[in-house]
């Protein structure tokens, strides 16, 4: 354990109610973090991310890329993607995700922000495609950012600051009454 960045508690629920938030901190050596980084960037199919809204076309600056079992269809935003093939760096992470969180995942979707001032608002992941009350893990690699909640009634913020190499888990019904964040930062 390192003196300065202790690992949390993986099994403290990071929400006062209404959901479960899982940080497990780092599930990734600096070096294994380092080389993960280097090839999801080098080898994923990455793309500008479309959404529709009130009857426009928006393409945002942050890339995505969506990997399954089988050629699944997600929709969210009014657009729909369809899973590519994982590739074995993405098998060897889904490995060690469920592994930490003891749940089978059978997608990935993957976001790439450029800089801090790329960042996605306020929204739960209660899309009809998901599993109601399943388990997201979010493996995060790069700069260290933070991620906020919201309480979708109460309005009260839970913050968590994402290290390179680190794992957060949600589950539960989290997705039912909190939002959650990536704000933007100038860091």
């Amino acid at each position: 354990m390192d003196l300065f960045n202790p690992q949390p508690d993986k099994t403290t629920n990071w929400l006062p109610y209404g959901g479960t938030v899982h940080y497990f901190g780092y599930v990734l050596s600096q070096k294994d973090a380092d080389h993960y980084y280097d090839v999801l960037m080098d080898t994923i199919e990455w793309r500008h991310d479309e959404a529709n809204m009130y009857g426009k076309k928006f393409i945002t600056k942050r890339k995505v890329a969506w990997y399954g079992d089988e050629p699944y269809e997600y929709t969210y935003s009014n657009t729909t993607k369809m899973a590519l093939p994982w590739t074995e760096e993405l098998k060897q992470l889904k490995a060690i995700v469920e592994q930490e969180t003891g749940e089978t995942y059978n997608s990935c979707l993957l976001n790439l922000y450029h800089t801090g001032e790329e960042s996605m608002a306020w929204h739960s992941d209660g899309d009809l495609d998901l599993k109601k009350n399943g388990s997201i893990g979010s493996l995060s690699l790069g700069a260290e950012r933070k991620f906020a909640f919201k309480h979708k009634q109460t309005k009260e913020k839970v913050e968590l600051v994402l290290a390179h190499g680190s794992l957060l888990e949600m589950t539960g019904t989290t997705q039912t009454h909190w939002l959650h964040r990536l704000p933007p930062t100038k860091k």
